[in-house]
């Protein structure tokens, strides 16, 4: 065989080797992604709030792929960075919020997004302001809790603010 001809069967034996192994990803995990309701503080208007985006996962394997938390916030209200994890992105109108967390939760553990929110300064004491968030992993095996909503209320100003 002459060099040529043995460089060739090297090089397709390689290709063949990389096609059959299929990509460098793992197939997705058996678990259960579950939101948990946790509504931000009551603050006045033109006041600063906190979402805290709680995510369970109830197994029974640890996520082998990302999960992504999106946040939709109400009318009069505003999310405001630094968020946490830091590269959470918030749409045009900081109405939205999406953050994603790397593969590796392990069952029985949880991940939380924290979303500061800025209320409108019209906004009348008495109003409940209603958003929601949720959860989506190609791990998830339950959707039916992988959404919830939280309210907001909104308080009379003290004399402190």
């Amino acid at each position: 065989m002459n060099l040529m001809t043995w460089c060739k069967a090297a090089v397709t034996a390689s290709a063949a080797v990389v096609l059959s192994a299929g990509p460098a990803w793992a197939a997705p995990s058996n678990s259960d992604l579950d939101v948990v309701r946790i509504d931000p503080d009551a603050t006045f208007p033109g006041g600063e709030t906190s979402l805290h985006a709680f995510v369970a996962n109830l197994g029974p394997e640890t996520t082998n792929s990302t999960m992504t938390i999106t946040v939709e916030l109400p009318r009069g209200t505003e999310a405001k960075a630094p968020y946490f994890p830091d590269d959470c992105e918030a749409s045009g109108n900081g109405r939205r919020v999406r953050c994603e967390f790397p593969a590796g939760l392990k069952a029985r553990r949880t991940a939380t997004a924290i979303v500061p929110i800025h209320l409108d300064q019209n906004l009348r004491p008495g109003t409940v302001l209603e958003g929601s968030f949720a959860v989506h992993s190609p791990d998830d095996r339950n959707p039916l809790n992988n959404r919830t909503t939280f309210e907001i209320r909104v308080i009379e100003p003290d004399s402190s603010h």
